[in-house]
């Protein structure tokens, strides 16, 4: 390809920011970033602003790279046949190569009353909604969060130690993704938080009411505010634009994250599903992922052949409010094991990853290239690899959504 080359990322979370930094290596290369918000939701602190212990907002200026262009906006269409993308407010986008790193969001609940009583925390808005909820209840008031992943996890221990009456609804066991020891860790220090923790398989919610959560064995949880964090989903932006998905709306990509459709769109982040085999959602997944489809981009203009994905995890951090931790070590298939670190250490841990984010992130813009992807053998790359050789021995599958 001669000339230069317009490259437009949509969603400018960690894996869009990371994408659009990672391109300007190349000075034939143009950058738009097409973005809803005029700021970087910081997700990881999310749970922090419901809190009050942070805005989970950064300015663009601090990490987004000087020849990136931004444009606030929402992205309604994208036409591949014509190479254009349609904003909201504006006019038509004409690219060389999409880079679709759109994120996630809160899933639709199915549980009667969810949707209308309770409040979800997936989003930027979500959250300061739910923050002004609680700024307009009572301190005594009690308090029901829905889901005891780490969003749940994190936000009972942050409203918990505010001095908050908190009533945790596993639906299942706490921390499903835990080992039983850093369980225990989990569940000794939301015990002396203050924190009712309700799990077991009678856990579930079955309606949520204005001022109460009904449970499957009959009990009813009194809740002046019920917090739900139960399952995230992706937009449906891919699937209204006739792309290949997968049954949940991620854009089905090969492994160098290039659309099964067209070898010019790409997908980083939440809503990419590599071989129909989406990974973790994650930050620590969201940054390497933007890298790598960058990467992919540069590749073929280079008239090389892309890398194919290599992605190993190894750990995932929860906070247990401002002074607690756990970070649950897990071996490179993403399975927990016996190891974890807690308490006072892993509040520093999980705040250095935090801090880490927004670093990385300007370090591409001041330097392009200089993030370092880890090949890593073994783990989840081979394990993707035996589950990639299985659905090819299967029948074929419906993997389209619209």
């Amino acid at each position: 390809m001669t000339g230069n080359t317009h490259v437009v990322v949509i969603g400018g979370g960690y894996a869009g920011v990371m994408a659009a930094n990672r391109l300007t290596q190349r000075d034939d290369v143009t950058v738009t970033l097409i973005n809803p918000r005029p700021e970087l939701v910081h997700r990881v602190r999310l749970h922090q602003l419901v809190g009050g212990s942070d805005d989970a907002v950064v300015a663009y200026q601090d990490v987004l790279a000087g020849r990136v262009r931004l444009v606030v906006d929402t992205v309604t269409r994208i036409d591949a046949a014509a190479r254009s993308v349609t904003p909201a407010a504006g006019a038509p986008l004409d690219y060389d190569y999409l880079i679709y790193a759109v994120g996630s969001g809160s899933a639709e609940p199915n549980v009667p009353g969810a949707a209308e009583s309770a409040h979800p925390i997936a989003t930027l808005e979500e959250a300061q909604r739910l923050r002004a909820a609680l700024d307009a209840t009572p301190a005594t008031a009690p308090v029901t969060v829905v889901g005891a992943g780490p969003t749940g996890i994190e936000t009972a221990a942050e409203l918990a130690e505010q001095g908050r009456r908190v009533t945790l609804v596993c639906g299942g066991v706490l921390g499903p993704y835990l080992h039983t020891r850093g369980r225990r860790s989990v569940a000794k220090r939301l015990a002396a938080l203050g924190v009712t923790v309700i799990d077991g398989s009678d856990a579930k919610v079955t309606e949520v009411t204005r001022d109460a959560v009904r449970l499957a064995d009959g009990r009813e949880l009194p809740s002046e505010v019920t917090v739900w964090t139960v399952g995230f989903g992706v937009p449906d932006l891919a699937a209204r634009s006739g792309l290949s998905v997968d049954a949940v709306g991620h854009l089905l990509t090969d492994e160098t994250l290039t659309s099964v459709d067209d070898a010019r769109i790409l997908a980083a982040g939440d809503s990419a599903a590599p071989s129909g085999l989406p990974l973790r959602m994650s930050c620590l997944n969201a940054t390497p992922l933007g890298a790598r489809a960058a990467d992919t981009v540069l590749s073929r203009l280079a008239g090389e052949q892309p890398k194919s994905l290599h992605q190993s995890m190894y750990a995932q951090c929860v906070s247990l409010g401002r002074n607690a931790g756990i970070h649950q070590f897990a071996n490179r298939s993403d399975v927990a094991v016996w190891l974890h670190i807690d308490d006072g250490l892993a509040a520093r841990i999980k705040e250095k990853v935090c801090k880490g984010i927004p670093e990385h992130l300007a370090g591409e813009a001041r330097k392009p290239g200089s993030f370092s992807l880890h090949r890593v053998p073994g783990g989840v790359a081979k394990r993707r690899q035996l589950l990639r050789a299985h659905r090819a021995e299967a029948p074929a599958a419906a993997d389209r959504a619209v």
